[in-house]
């Protein structure tokens, strides 16, 4: 039974192995120092808050190589600041890695955010799981636009859309209210926060909502 197992994850696993020394070979051929470069550390300039879509890889939607970003991604791209996953990546972000820009991202289409709205009529909302304590919290961030997005003239498309750019804001306003964020803006670092929407459709991104603190000049 064992060896039955193991024949079978290799099996699965073929194709991605394959993939990856056709990857990492074509790398070394193009830069043969492709690799020893990042043995040295990281110098990510950003760090990229997401979704956990498949459909949404940052590195490859950013055209980012290796070493460019820092990347945290969960269901429906939710700051949570209880979460210790999340708020340990924030802070070693920008308390080591010292990015200069953070990126919350979200999707259009995003299954987090139709699973909130969705809520009440799934067995979801029975179960005692954190996936259901994640979405009940994400429901309950976006309450008020739920309420008028069943109230809206608009096609369900358009609705949906709202939802998801609505999330966008409430999880930047989370953000920029995190202790590590503040902290970093207290102590004059240069640092800017944006909120962006990706689209499926075209593979676009779209700037939603930008914050940035400037460093205050000392007086002579």
């Amino acid at each position: 039974m064992v060896s039955k197992k193991r024949e079978f994850n290799l099996t699965t696993l073929k194709p991605l192995l394959a993939k990856n020394r056709s990857w990492a070979t074509l790398r070394r051929q193009r830069h043969p120092q492709y690799f020893r470069k990042h043995t040295q550390g990281q110098q990510p300039h950003s760090l990229w808050i997401g979704c956990s879509d498949s459909r949404v890889p940052a590195e490859v939607l950013t055209g980012s190589s290796p070493g460019e970003l820092f990347v945290h991604r969960n269901i429906a791209n939710m700051v949570v600041a209880d979460d210790d996953n999340f708020m340990s990546v924030l802070q070693y972000a920008l308390e080591y890695l010292r990015v200069s820009r953070i990126v919350l991202c979200g999707h259009y289409g995003c299954g987090g955010v139709q699973a909130a709205v969705n809520l009440p009529a799934t067995g979801l909302s029975h179960e005692d799981s954190a996936l259901s304590r994640r979405i009940t919290a994400l429901r309950q961030s976006l309450s008020p636009h739920i309420a008028a997005a069943q109230n809206s003239e608009a096609d369900e498309n358009t609705r949906q859309n709202q939802l998801v750019e609505a999330n966008v804001l409430a999880q930047f306003a989370h953000l920029i209210a995190c202790e590590p964020v503040q902290k970093a803006w207290r102590d004059g670092i240069e640092l800017d926060v944006f909120g962006c929407v990706y689209d499926l459709h075209t593979g676009h991104l779209k700037e939603l909502i930008h914050h940035h603190a400037r460093v205050q000049e000392t007086s002579p």
